[in-house]
């Protein structure tokens, strides 16, 4: 993995928290305890901080960047991005879907993959939202999808376990 400081700014990941040899974290990044950070990702802390609340996960190929923050127990997809934007407690953005600037997904909300959420934009907690740019759909309240950190919790458990790296 690649931890690196920016400009003195040097991350800070709980001793709990897994973060893939491939991901790359750099400068003003926290990643909390339980906290997953999958293969291929980046955390580009040096316009903002960027802070992984217990139990997030963010997964293979997605960014994250500028001021971001990624509530307890959410989700961002594979290849998803975030830019100075939040991502509230286990929201879901979706596979492929970008959140922009100032956006705010709410509480238990999810995006669904390939969406745009445009900047500024504030998503009602507990609702599904899709489209580019993206739209309230429906109300999802006790969706199965909010509960994607707790699984990727225990994945990433799993892994540590388990895995090695062979050249």
């Amino acid at each position: 993995m690649v931890i690196r400081s920016f400009e003195g700014t040097t991350p800070d990941v709980h001793e709990s928290a897994r973060v893939d040899e491939s991901a790359v974290v750099i400068g003003d990044v926290t990643v909390e305890a339980e906290a997953s950070v999958w293969p291929n990702v980046t955390l580009r802390g040096d316009s903002g901080a960027i802070v992984l609340r217990e139990g997030a996960n963010v997964q293979d190929n997605a960014v994250c960047h500028e001021g971001c923050e990624i509530g307890p127990g959410a989700t961002v997809g594979h290849t998803a991005i975030v830019h100075a934007a939040t991502v509230g407690g286990r929201a879901m953005v979706g596979m492929g879907a970008t959140v922009l600037d100032g956006a705010h997904v709410g509480e238990e909300s999810l995006v669904a993959a390939g969406s745009v959420v445009t900047e500024d934009m504030d998503v009602p907690p507990a609702v599904l939202v899709a489209g580019t740019p993206a739209e309230v759909h429906k109300e999802v309240p006790n969706s199965p999808w909010t509960h994607a950190g707790e699984h990727y919790v225990e994945l990433a458990k799993r892994h540590d376990r388990s895995s090695e790296c062979i050249d």
